[in-house]
């Protein structure tokens, strides 16, 4: 299990819905009293809406930072009707362990620091990554980074085939 790294404090969602009443409302009252009346009327109803519209975006934001962290992960939790976010990291030690498949992230060293390589794939096989990349949600990047630390993890010194026979490490999606 991954460290609870953070908890936030509940997120008040007020403010935004109020924003969008404000916003309706000022938009009502160019249309008259009539229409000002209407909105009025509306902005209860929209409130649960413009709510939930916004527990949606949250959510879904969660799940894209959770697909760049993997295998850490953050969560969206509702206490009520505000939310919250757990951020988890992985286990420091779970990177000496046998890679776990494609979910298996690199450790970022403690500079954070990133190298830029040039990687000029046959079309077909840039194809490939293209569509792998796109099923699990991922830029390119984190795909190849991802697919790149799983074959290094799993490779050992000393291993290599031996005689005419031929063995093969890694893992296959």
């Amino acid at each position: 299990m991954a460290p609870l790294l953070r908890h936030s404090g509940a997120m008040d969602l007020k403010p935004y819905v109020d924003s969008v009443r404000a916003e309706l409302m000022i938009a009502a009252a160019a249309g008259g009293d009539d229409a000002r009346a209407l909105a009025e009327r509306l902005v209860a109803p929209l409130e649960s809406a413009i709510r939930l519209t916004l527990l949606s975006a949250l959510s879904n934001a969660a799940d894209e930072i959770t697909r760049e962290l993997a295998p850490g992960s953050v969560d969206l939790r509702l206490r009520g009707l505000d939310p919250s976010f757990v951020v988890a990291l992985p286990q420091a030690e779970q990177w000496d362990e046998e890679p776990r498949g494609a979910t298996m992230a690199p450790p970022v060293d403690e500079e954070g620091a990133t190298a830029r390589i040039n990687f000029r794939p046959p079309e077909h096989l840039k194809a490939r990554i293209d569509e792998a990349a796109g099923r699990e949600g991922l830029s390119v990047n984190a795909w190849l980074v991802r697919a790149v630390s799983g074959v290094l993890n799993n490779v050992r010194p000393g291993r290599h085939s031996s005689g005419g026979a031929q063995s093969y490490t890694g893992w296959v999606r």
